[in-house]
């Protein structure tokens, strides 16, 4: 399950499934949420928006459910199209986005948290990972470019053949996440950030980041479309 709740011009898309991985109903709601603040932001009489993004307990997200996908063979293509979407979408919102990571950030939730503008995340508790180097999977295009191009190429290098887990203070220090806050400051620092930031919503700050991010936006349309 998730929650979307409007906070100011914000709004805080909250995913509440124990660790929040890639199910059709999430990928949905982020669909759903990225639909209704583009509406806001390029329509008629557009209007000041931002997103923020947060889970609950232990997990921001474990990314894709690997169980899920072994069991439906025939539904797993169309699910990793879908997730390649929806970090397409992300990279391409016409407005400012913040991840507020409340605990662990796996494979594909860290990849989600990547195509965020922000990423504010739990210090005292929680990994940042990309473990697919331990799980014999290799990294789609579009995954290699979403992550080689918003990481530095030595901590991306390190993240990706390592699979090490860096903490919230590592995360900070290494410039995967921009601050690492005690739990019960995350959400809101991230909600601060977002609405300080919400006149920025629009067809520039879309376009910058299309621009920006062109070389992993076409890895991860043709990842989408396979």
């Amino acid at each position: 399950m998730s929650e979307l709740i409007r906070h100011d011009a914000v709004f805080l898309l909250q995913f509440d499934s124990e660790e929040n991985r890639f199910s059709g109903d999430l990928l949905e709601q982020i669909d759903r949420t990225l639909s209704a603040v583009e509406e806001l932001a390029l329509g008629t009489h557009p209007e000041p928006v931002a997103v923020v993004t947060t889970g609950t307990g232990k997990f921001f997200s474990n990314g894709l459910d690997l169980d899920w996908l072994m069991a439906n063979k025939d539904k797993a293509a169309s699910n990793v199209a879908q997730v390649h979407s929806v970090f397409a979408r992300m990279l391409r919102l016409p407005c400012v986005s913040v991840a507020a990571m409340n605990g662990h950030a796996f494979a594909g939730g860290a990849m989600l948290a990547l195509s965020h503008d922000f990423r504010i995340m739990r210090a005292d508790r929680g990994y940042f990972c990309l473990p697919e180097v331990d799980l014999g999977l290799p990294f789609t295009n579009g995954m290699r470019e979403l992550i080689t191009s918003r990481l530095s190429k030595q901590v991306a290098h390190e993240s990706m053949v390592t699979g090490r887990r860096y903490s919230g203070e590592q995360a900070a220090a290494a410039a995967i996440v921009d601050q690492a806050l005690p739990e019960s400051e995350v959400l809101t620092a991230a909600l601060s950030l977002a609405n300080s930031l919400a006149t920025k919503a629009g067809p520039t700050i879309a376009k910058i980041r299309s621009d920006m991010y062109s070389v992993a936006l076409d890895a991860l349309d043709l990842d989408a479309a396979s």
